[in-house]
């Protein structure tokens, strides 16, 4: 019985051992390397929302901002739009508006415009990495190479994306000017109506 209940815990005890061997060795994100495995993984597991601890600091700011901007963008639309307007422009602002953080707008943009899709197809295992001072590229064994910064808090952040969100953040600074202009049209628009019919004619 012992022997068995032995035989039964063997495996058990392999896969422990090759889980904390695994723990151990795994590289640490505060190298380009370790900040490129966990991209590989998310990216794998179909989890753009679990490598944006990996983007840089710029981009991160920027999918707080458009997420940010899209909420503020929306509400003024429901608020002082009028129909059919308010309905069609709403709609198009809902899922950016609905993300909880940034890492949800991450995500969105990620499948969206297909970054996740080009990841899955271009990633492989490490070649080489070279580092010049805050900047890193990683080579990979097909010849991809993805262009990394260190961040403040020492993780690398993967730079790939950072152009593109930062111009949509700007895109969504400059939408929520316009909406708000309009809005505030449509609000004196409607006041003096309002004036007018309690008035009456005169």
């Amino acid at each position: 019985m012992r022997r068995r209940r032995l035989l039964l815990l063997a495996p058990l005890g392999v896969l422990a051992t090759w889980f904390l061997v695994t723990w151990a060795t795994y590289p640490s994100d505060r190298t380009p390397t370790g900040a490129y495995l966990r991209v590989t993984k998310a990216v794998n597991e179909d989890r753009p929302e679990a490598f944006f601890a990996y983007i840089e600091t710029a981009a991160q700011h920027a999918c707080y901002t458009i997420g940010n901007y899209r909420k503020k963008t929306r509400s003024r639309i429901l608020e002082a739009y009028p129909e059919p307007d308010r309905s069609r422009l709403a709609a198009s602002y809902e899922d950016e508006a609905g993300a909880t953080d940034g890492s949800q707008v991450f995500a969105l943009y990620a499948r969206r415009r297909g970054w996740l899709q080009r990841l899955r197809r271009d990633m492989s295992g490490v070649d080489q990495v070279e580092i010049s001072g805050d900047r890193a590229s990683v080579q990979t064994v097909k010849g991809s190479r993805y262009p990394f910064r260190r961040r403040e808090n020492g993780i690398w952040g993967l730079t790939l994306f950072t152009a593109s969100l930062v111009a949509e953040a700007e895109k969504a600074a400059r939408d929520a000017e316009i909406v708000e202009r309009a809005a505030t049209d449509y609000e004196r628009v409607r006041s003096m109506e309002g004036r007018a019919v309690i008035e009456g004619p005169r």
